[in-house]
């Protein structure tokens, strides 16, 4: 493996931790030994054609520094690839880093971290990844009451980790169950009534939001978290129940697993990593051992 690191940094992250947050970890891994070249980007296009880039021409590994923003870029380029992703998350929700037990706004320590992996002196995990169409996601696709939710709080620009509750209450003045036709894997399609339909590959969205509290990374499989039709009353009574994922147990919510799932509704936006992927419908796939994350706890750690 070549020595030569490439650190992909989203400069704007977190309101400047991303540029801040690039010197200490690369420095830890200098100090490992390792070259360190740092690539940015003129936009997002740019930014992935240049780690993508880097990964054609055998970087050692790409070490994304940011928020949930870079990490969705950063899986664009490795997914598929031997290329191992390191993850220094910066960001505000920093969702994909606390599904793997990695460092969140600790810099120094997400260095070296990946350092070590490099190394051989921490593990490095092979977990899987979302697909639907040509985009690749690690923590969870919305649809439905929680992608309007994402939509008015990606374009919020206060609130902090907090925007997210504060575009819940925005968005219930508007609230009304979606009519969705789910196939899972090769069953029927079936009609449903929902609030929402959430495909975990990761447990969380909106900076630590556990709708698919179970989701394992490296079992192959999606869980899929419905929000069955219900009554504004019921949906403030939930929904804070995702921060600690007992929102599972409620009569009204709904688990299923499967390796594919297809989502079919009118008007519905779809977001894969806070990121919008597009109307429905659409078709996403668990694809395993997609990537190789450096430093990321194994399951049962």
């Amino acid at each position: 493996m070549t020595s030569e690191i490439t650190l992909f940094v989203n400069p704007t992250a977190g309101r400047g931790r991303g540029a801040r947050a690039a010197q200490p970890a690369a420095s830890a891994l200098r100090e490992a030994g390792f070259s360190v070249r740092t690539i940015l980007g003129e936009d997002a296009d740019d930014a992935l054609r240049r780690a993508r880039d880097a990964v054609a021409e055998g970087t050692g590994a790409l070490i994304a520094v940011g928020g949930d923003g870079l990490m969705s870029l950063a899986l664009q380029a490795v997914a598929g690839t031997l290329t191992p992703l390191g993850v220094v998350a910066v960001g505000t929700g920093n969702d994909f880093a606390r599904a793997l037990g990695l460092p969140i706004r600790d810099p120094d320590a997400a260095g070296r971290l990946a350092a070590d992996a490099l190394k051989g002196r921490a593990p490095v995990r092979e977990i899987d990844l979302g697909r639907a169409g040509e985009r690749w996601f690690g923590s969870v696709l919305a649809s439905g009451f929680d992608s309007r939710v994402n939509d008015r709080g990606n374009r919020m620009r206060w609130g902090g980790r907090f925007k997210y509750d504060l575009a819940i209450l925005a968005e219930l003045a508007a609230f009304k169950p979606v009519t969705y036709r789910m196939t899972l894997d090769d069953g029927p399609a079936r009609e449903i009534r929902a609030t929402l339909v959430a495909v975990g590959n990761g447990t969380s969205y909106g900076g630590g939001m556990r709708m698919c509290a179970d989701a394992v990374m490296d079992d192959g499989l999606f869980d899929i978290t419905v929000v069955g039709e219900c009554s504004r009353t019921t949906l403030l009574k939930v929904f804070p129940r995702v921060y600690k994922g007992t929102h599972l147990s409620h009569p009204v919510v709904t688990v299923h697993r499967a390796s594919s799932v297809t989502l079919e509704a009118v008007g519905v936006t779809a977001y894969a990593d806070g990121e919008p992927l597009g109307t429905l419908p659409l078709t996403a796939s668990c694809v395993p051992k997609a990537v190789r994350v450096l430093g990321a706890r194994t399951t049962g750690d």
